[in-house]
């Protein structure tokens, strides 16, 4: 439990004598004479386990992991066993032997003998939950007891027993929020009272590859959804626990904004909190230190400073980067205007901080807020790059491609930031395939692409922002990935990571001439390309996006690898999709498909494309046709067209289920915008019935 992901190792770098493993972890310092400042519990110092007690627990744990019995007798056994441990509860949970034996007993006994217990233990429940074996005691049984609310009739029994337990728990907040063992527990009980799992995601300790995927719009959060609920939520006793942790503990707010384990706790409750606004309004200024009694954009002007410098911070830094993604539009102005505007550089450049400018641009609510954050890091982005900061640059690429808003202008920064108007444009990207060895070498002048050197992340990540622009702001990196020497687009392929930027770009509205030069440098290699794990996923976005007599040649490739790619991952689907077993008998039938296929993407196209699709396809009739401009539904139309020729059927053929074509013909409607009574639907038939009469 008191593991930290490597990014945290990384950031802990020089702050470890802040921490201590174990007990009471607050940061060293003097606390307050008040006698209402928060002070930490002693250490838990554990009693001994008498030789009678110890000796049943052993023959019981032999009786139930010793032997096969049926869930009715485990359950009496455990429940009698449980009742034996009534009043010992505290011993018997932090005993390193018996402790084991007492999870076993918890998730074997029925709701009941569960809940019998945890009533019975609340008042030790906060000492159990801070010992090193007790916490695996204490989470066990909330694991347990989320199990039992499957069944409906038990949420009022649970319900009772959560609130006696909360009802304990709050007086001890302090101590278990800033306690290694006991903040885990806590952050799983705050879970369990909302209706997740602590080991989902979007709840568990900050994993960089989510939060990177989030801020690179490449995966959509959810913490504002349900999708990761499990069980029946009890919003009431989440509520009360938040308010009664925090308010004891604002005189000493500070304390606790510098604990890494409380930063874990109060991350976990912000997002659990995620959407609910008012809640959010209450929570978010007191820890922002605002005090009752003063009104918060005022105090955001007079704290900016102590709150710049605590974001400096390693724990703090982690849940500024939380508040920064709940808050309210409106707080998140505030927070934007009063305390991190023109102060964006000098926080990119610090080790913690700049993680928290990642957030601060990444969840931007406006077109105005990455204005601001453009005017203030667009011309440095050369000097983040060199201080290695290029996390803060993919950012601000993300969010201007979210909002649609300064496109050209982030466009035209990374361009000078990696290549000077002199220079051939093709050293673009690997500049920015390898950012570390380019900005690293000493040398610039004379670099060239690394042999051997993997490429990194952060660079295929900007290479994929930059592909989702509109074609006439990335001309520059259009021309730069043509230009590419046949090895190192080869070699880009194969990558597991730099790959998709391959695919980005096939998969963009770049004019299919220069889609097809890229293709056609891989001319030779598809059959190689197509067994190699990461190479697959190149033939099928080639694919698409060539005309007729590349397709051919890419099928052709692959026949000779048939044997060979049936036993891929990916080889099936392959050789399906690109309807390979039929080019192999029927070449001609095959070809008659792909131009049937070619014929009918057109009229569609022309029927029900939008204008933009329109004009920056017009060359391109067989590029894939998805695009943000366009409705996620033509996406499945698509796919059901393939599907149609696949398996040798006529597209909108008269034989078989008048509901599929029915269906086919209704989601067209829906997608292209026309009611289904409404003056439109005439052109619908004429469209419709033009497509019908080309194609049989």
């Amino acid at each position: 439990m008191g593991k930290m992901s490597g990014r945290e190792r990384k950031r802990n770098g020089g702050d470890s004598a802040k921490y201590q493993p174990g007990g009471s972890t607050f940061k060293a310092k003097k606390f307050s004479e008040d006698k209402t400042a928060y002070t930490p519990q002693a250490s838990l110092i554990r009693k001994l386990v008498d030789p009678e007690t110890t000796k049943y627990f052993t023959e019981i744990a032999n009786v139930i992991e010793g032997t096969e019995i049926d869930l009715e007798q485990r359950s009496v056994i455990c429940g009698n066993a449980l009742e034996e441990a009534r009043g010992k509860e505290l011993e018997l949970a932090t005993d390193y032997i018996i402790s084991h034996t007492m999870q076993t007993l918890l998730e074997g006994c029925s709701c009941d003998q569960l809940c019998s217990f945890l009533r019975s233990s609340a008042g030790k429940f906060s000492r159990i939950a801070m010992d090193r074996s007790g916490s695996h005691v204490a989470e066990t049984a909330l694991k347990s007891l989320a199990m039992h609310l499957q069944d409906d009739d038990t949420y009022s029994l649970v319900g009772e027993t959560l609130a006696s337990l909360c009802q304990e728990i709050v007086i001890n907040a302090g101590d278990l929020m800033c306690n290694s063992y006991g903040s885990h527990v806590l952050r799983r009980l705050l879970c369990f009272c909302k209706g997740v799992s602590v080991d989902t995601p979007e709840f568990h300790s900050t994993k960089p590859a989510v939060v990177l995927a989030e801020r690179l719009n490449l995966r959509s959060t959810k913490l504002e959804g349900n999708d990761s609920q499990q069980h029946q939520s009890f919003p009431d006793q989440l509520t009360f626990l938040m308010s009664e942790m925090l308010n004891p503990l604002r005189v000493d707010i500070a304390t606790i904004q510098l604990n890494q384990y409380s930063s874990l706790v109060l991350q976990t409750a912000l997002k659990l909190l995620a959407g609910n606004e008012p809640e959010l309004m209450r929570i978010i200024p007191i820890l922002l230190g605002c005090s009752v009694d003063k009104d918060l954009e005022g105090y955001l002007t007079e704290a900016a400073k102590k709150i710049l410098h605590l974001v400096e911070e390693n724990a703090y830094s982690h849940l500024m980067e939380v508040i920064l993604a709940v808050s309210p539009d409106g707080l998140y102005n505030q927070i934007f205007t009063k305390v991190f505007k023109a102060s964006l550089f000098k926080m990119s450049s610090h080790p913690f901080a700049n993680f928290v400018v990642q957030a601060l641009v990444s969840h931007a609510r406006s077109r105005e807020h990455v204005k601001a954050i453009c005017e203030e890091l667009g011309t440095k982005f050369k000097i983040l790059f060199e201080m290695g900061k290029s996390g803060v640059v993919a950012a601000l690429l993300a969010a201007g491609q979210r909002l649609q808003t300064h496109e050209h202008e982030c466009c035209q920064a990374l361009s000078d930031a990696v290549h000077n108007a002199d220079e051939p444009s093709a050293s673009i990207i690997p500049r920015i395939l390898f950012l570390d060895t380019y900005f690293g070498s000493n040398d610039k002048a004379n670099w060239n692409w690394p042999n051997g050197v993997k490429m990194q992340v952060l660079g295929s990540l900007i290479l994929q922002s930059i592909f989702k622009f509109p074609s006439e702001y990335i001309k520059v990196y259009i021309a730069a990935i043509v230009s590419l020497e046949v090895n190192h687009v080869l070699e880009v392929s194969k990558d597991p990571t730099s790959n998709r930027v391959i695919e980005t770009f096939l998969n963009s509205n770049a004019p299919f001439k220069q889609k097809r030069k890229l293709i056609i440098k891989l001319q030779g290699h598809f059959g190689e390309l197509s067994v190699h794990p990461s190479g697959s996923f190149i033939i099928d976005k080639c694919f698409t996006a060539s005309n007729i007599s590349l397709r051919e040649t890419i099928v052709s490739e692959l026949l000779l690898v048939q044997t060979e790619l049936s036993k891929t991952k990916q080889g099936p689907y392959l050789l399906k999709k690109l309807d390979v077993e039929r080019f192999a008998r029927r070449p001609e039938q095959w070809r008659s498909s792909q131009a049937s296929k070619a014929s009918t993407y057109k009229d569609f196209q022309a029927a029900f494309g939008s204008k933009e699709t329109l004009s920056s396809r017009s060359s391109n009739f067989l590029a894939d046709t998805s695009h943000k401009s366009q409705p996620e539904t033509l996406k499945g139309m698509r796919n059901e067209i393939d599907t149609f020729f696949s398996s040798g059927s006529p597209f909108l053929a008269h034989q078989g289920s008048t509901k599929r074509k029915g269906s086919f013909n209704k989601r067209v409607t829906e997608s292209s915008g026309f009611s289904k009574d409404g003056v439109d639907n005439d052109s619908f038939r004429k469209k419709t019935k033009k497509i019908k009469t080309r194609n049989g």
